[in-house]
């Protein structure tokens, strides 16, 4: 098993010093990977509905640092951590721009990055951006892919879809990553499994619907039904990486049933919760190590790497 946590890109820890010390130190305890949100602006008021809370709303104030910039900074700063987008709105930016970011901080970072993509909930932060019609942002996902996959590997490049178009252009240099960078559909939604069996490199489900983990019963669920869309398309569903953002719960607050939720607890009862995801086909967990401060964020990342991964065992 791997494993990921989140850097903070928003509120009084999302600094440059905060952003770094937590990567080092995820880093330097052998993590596998850095997880990045992405969010531009935000409305005032918004009748969107978010799907991972209770009250379907976003705890969102106005601040957000940008997700490229906080890749490239902590490119720089480490060596071997994994930098992940988690996940890229891709609806958001120019698809051509878009790819040439994502290539050259993959050839600047070492081949580090992994492009976790989703198409997006917010409707109101679609309109302040000039993106693409909100209804249609699943089609234009999957464009978007298309457009990066073909920019990646071949120079020059010609594409006519129904939302974007170019002839004849280079933008290289291509990845370092070949053939291209891990793409990670994001959701667990059908449309989410479809796009995963159809263009990913891996599957980056939120294990979290009304705030309570998905259980490793519906799990399994979704990776049969995941295996099965694979096999459609003609891929090796073996080759999918399965990364799955699994908070750390509060053991007072019961899950949906009334039991106690996944990865809460002791450490003994967390180490369990990992193997059982393990057995069924998950091959990194990734955790919210985030606080109040950095230095909380630190020390809540120190004790799962000194209390619960050696218990996991291999």
């Amino acid at each position: 098993m791997r494993y990921g946590f989140y850097l903070p890109t928003r509120g009084p820890t999302a600094t440059r010093e905060g952003v770094l010390a937590l990567a080092r130190e995820g880093e330097r305890l052998g993590l596998h990977s850095a997880m990045i949100a992405d969010h531009v602006v935000f409305p005032v008021t918004s009748e969107s509905a978010y799907p991972y809370t209770l009250d379907r709303r976003h705890p969102s104030g106005g601040d957000a640092l940008e997700t490229f910039s906080i890749l490239g900074v902590v490119a720089g700063a480490t060596e071997r951590l994994r930098l992940v987008t988690s996940v890229l709105v891709l609806p958001y930016r120019n698809p051509v721009l878009t790819a040439k970011m994502v290539a050259s901080l993959d050839v600047l970072s070492g081949g580090r990055v992994t492009l976790g993509v989703g198409v997006g909930w917010l409707k109101e932060e679609f309109e302040a951006l000039g993106s693409p019609d909100f209804e249609r942002r699943g089609a234009v996902t999957d464009e978007w892919l298309a457009i990066f996959k073909q920019l990646w590997t071949r120079s020059p490049a010609t594409f006519n879809g129904k939302f974007y178009s170019f002839t004849d252009i280079r933008a290289e240099p291509f990845p370092l990553q070949k053939p291209h960078p891990p793409i990670w559909v994001g959701g667990h939604s059908r449309a989410a499994l479809r796009r995963t069996a159809r263009h990913g490199d891996g599957w980056h489900p939120v294990g979290a619907i009304a705030a309570s983990p998905l259980p490793p019963g519906e799990m399994r669920t979704h990776l049969d039904t995941l295996r099965r869309m694979t096999e459609e398309e003609g891929r090796d569903f073996s080759a999918l990486t399965v990364s799955y953002k699994a908070p750390l719960y509060d053991s007072a607050i019961p899950d949906r049933e009334g039991a106690r939720r996944s990865f809460s607890g002791s450490a003994e009862e967390i180490a369990a919760d990992i193997r059982s995801f393990a057995d069924i086909g998950v091959h990194e967990l990734i955790f919210d190590f985030r606080g109040v401060s950095i230095a909380g964020s630190i020390e809540n990342l120190q004790r799962f790497a000194a209390e619960v991964v050696p218990l996991v065992g291999d």
